[in-house]
Formats: structure tokens, sequence, C-alpha cells
């Protein structure tokens, strides 16, 4: 029989940062499998986004693209206002997303480029050049969250003296299904049948 080391049948010990890449490599193997029954983003070519997986438009440039400036929590409904005034797309009901809307948007499985020409985690089917944060809805005048699309996390703040970009969403109002117009009967009203009454005396 071969002689067997004590290397044998052992298993490699991980170094720190290998680890870190292995758990990396495992996130982005599993977000890709949950990307792939995902339906794609779609353009409507008019400057929105629609995600036919929540039903969420999205407004497809940023405050910063529309504006070139940053905004702060209690600057944000100045661009808002601006963009509903506006009606944009034909829509006046835009506004800032949640956390949650804005962790729909978030995809480790794409790259679009922001002002810096950096890529981070969303679909380059939205305008490049824009920021990779934006402002929510769970933020407060006392508890200042930003949302960062780069890793997919709010972060909270102690100083409202914080700028950042604009991400607007709207829920479209679903249509109700059109009742279909009542066809008329073609079959025509029976006539009524009058009986004929003779006179008495008419009678022999």
């Amino acid at each position: 029989m071969a002689e067997t080391t004590p290397e044998q049948g052992e298993k490699k010990t991980l170094s720190p940062a290998e680890k870190a890449a292995l758990r990396k490599k495992e996130a982005l193997a599993k977000a890709k499998a949950k990307a792939a029954d995902k339906k794609p983003l779609v353009d409507n070519g008019d400057g929105t986004i629609t995600d036919p997986n929540t039903g969420f438009m999205w407004k497809q440039t940023d405050a910063w693209l529309d504006t070139q400036r940053f905004y702060t929590w209690a600057m944000h409904k100045e661009y808002v206002d601006k963009i509903n005034k506006e009606n944009f797309a034909d829509y006046s009901d835009w506004r800032i997303p949640s956390k949650a809307e804005a962790l729909t948007i978030f995809d480790k499985t794409k790259e679009c480029v922001d002002k810096n020409g950096t890529t981070f985690t969303m679909d380059p089917i939205f305008t490049e050049g824009c920021v990779s944060n934006t402002w929510i809805s769970e933020c407060s005048d006392d508890n200042i969250i930003r949302f960062d699309l780069k890793i997919g996390i709010d972060t909270p703040y102690t100083t409202s003296d914080i700028y950042g970009s604009i991400r607007l969403v709207r829920i479209p109002a679903k249509e109700e299904p059109k009742e279909e117009p009542k066809e008329e009967s073609k079959e025509k009203p029976k006539e009524e049948i009058k009986e004929e009454v003779k006179d008495p005396q008419q009678q022999t």
C-alpha cells in the first residue's frame, strides 16, 4: 500500500482574505440565480423606467443629472415639487422611495456608471453619470438617513448638513378593466295581440 502523508485528506485552512473572496463569490452566484427569475426593466422611452416585477415606475435620471446640484434632506422637497409641477412624463405624483423600494433597484448583477466614472450596483438602463445615493422616506428632520446604492444600505447621520442626490418613483394606479358594452337584443319585442271584441248586436 502507498503511504499517505499527514497533509493528505486534511482541509486547507483559508485566510481571512480568501474567506471574504469566497463569500463574495457565493453571494454573487446567489444574486445571479435570483436575477435569472426576474423580468428585465423596461425603458418606456419617455424618461421613465418600469419594473415589471414590482410595478414601480422610476425616473430614469436623478436629481444630480437634472439640476447638477446636491440636496440636503431639508431641501429635497424643492426638487420633488419641481418635477411634479413640470408634470414630468405626464405624471405629477412623483416621490422619494422608501428603503424597501430603493432596494429593488440595487442589483449586484448589474453595473451602472456614476458621475465619477465608477461603477456601482444598479441596472445601466438608468442614465449614467448619476449619483449612487438617494434620500428615502424613512428620513426625517430628527433622523437623517441616506440610502447608498453601492452597498444597498441606509446610513444614519448625526448632522443635518449632509448632501445627496434623489431618485424618484411612483406607483401607477391599477386600471380597472373596462366593461364591454352590452349588446342590444336582436329579437324584436312581440306585438301585443289585441283580441277583437264584437258588438253583441252584430252577433247572429
